[in-house]
């Protein structure tokens, strides 16, 4: 159970769409570019600042939004997140000093933000495929990647607005990406258990560390309503107050689809406050049961105070 990050939009198909097509009403239109605005301030803020140490703090006073939800719209936005987008600064911005200065590589190091020699070389050749030294010897035109522009989804999820009452789990953790296919794995061992019973209900919980980094690293928790025979889980409330739910229908290597457009318009349209706690997924129809990956049914279940 797990999903999968993909590219934002691109925002001249965007456009276009908007203006043949015309799927929002003019007020619709006004209402998200105020709301992205809110986006561009986190690139301006960071465009200035990328040589420094970013807190959550100064993110979350520039964009008016918390950590968790800043870094999920800005990802699901602009198509990479917010560390990424800093380092990505950083080394283009070093390249174009070794480029067009005389300066040692470890001032340019120093200068974009990096705290080591090691650090800068290691971002560097990630980033471009050759070392600092290499690009300083060759002085080559090393690709840059365009401005970063944030794009709404051109489509508006309706959640229904629930209040569900808090329930005991018994769970296993993993420190992970999202993305990342130690998930699935999770699962596999997870739904290997012998749970107590077969009416048991199964959850997701995304707790995103508050953390700005170059993925969205999170705890994830594979949780079931059930104790298991062969072993003692442990256990924890979860749920308990209001929550947007969201439905995916279909496999999960598709739930970023649906990600993308809580967090690319509906969130802006919302004019709701979002609570802290994690965002919970609900495999109410999940893989093990079903034959047809199509009629898999998951709610995301957004927190609101």
């Amino acid at each position: 159970m797990k999903g999968k990050y993909s590219y934002c939009f691109n925002s001249i198909l965007f456009l276009l769409f908007v203006i043949y097509f015309r799927p929002f009403t003019t007020q619709d239109i006004l209402f998200m570019e105020d709301n992205l605005n809110c986006i561009y301030k986190v690139i301006n803020f960071i465009e200035k600042n990328y040589d420094q140490q970013i807190s959550v703090k100064d993110l979350e006073e520039v964009s008016n939004y918390s950590y968790r939800n800043i870094q999920r719209i800005f990802k699901y936005s602009c198509g990479e997140t917010i560390g990424a987008f800093q380092q990505r600064l950083k080394v283009e911005n070093a390249y174009k000093r070794i480029l067009y200065t005389q300066e040692s590589l470890t001032s340019i190091g120093v200068e974009v933000g990096f705290s080591t020699i090691a650090s800068f070389s290691k971002a560097f050749k990630q980033h471009f495929g050759i070392s600092p030294k290499e690009a300083k010897l060759s002085k080559q035109q090393l690709l840059c990647e365009p401005d970063l522009i944030p794009v709404a989804s051109d489509i508006l999820l309706e959640p229904e607005i629930v209040y569900l009452k808090p329930i005991q789990v018994y769970y296993q953790s993993i420190q992970t990406y999202y993305n990342n296919e130690e998930i699935e794995l999770l699962w596999d061992n997870f739904m290997r258990n012998d749970f107590l019973s077969s009416d048991a209900e199964y959850f997701g919980i995304i707790a995103d560390e508050p953390l700005i980094k170059t993925e969205i690293n999170c705890r994830y928790d594979a949780c079931s309503t059930t104790q298991v025979q062969n072993k003692k889980l442990p256990s924890k409330p979860i749920l308990g107050g209001r929550y947007a739910r969201f439905i995916h229908s279909g496999t999960y290597e598709t739930i970023d689809d649906t990600y993308t457009k809580i967090y690319s318009r509906w969130i802006f349209n919302s004019g709701l406050e979002f609570s802290h706690t994690p965002i919970i997924e609900k495999y109410e129809r999940y893989a093990d049961e079903m034959n047809d990956q199509e009629e898999q049914l998951t709610y995301i279940l957004l927190p609101l105070k």
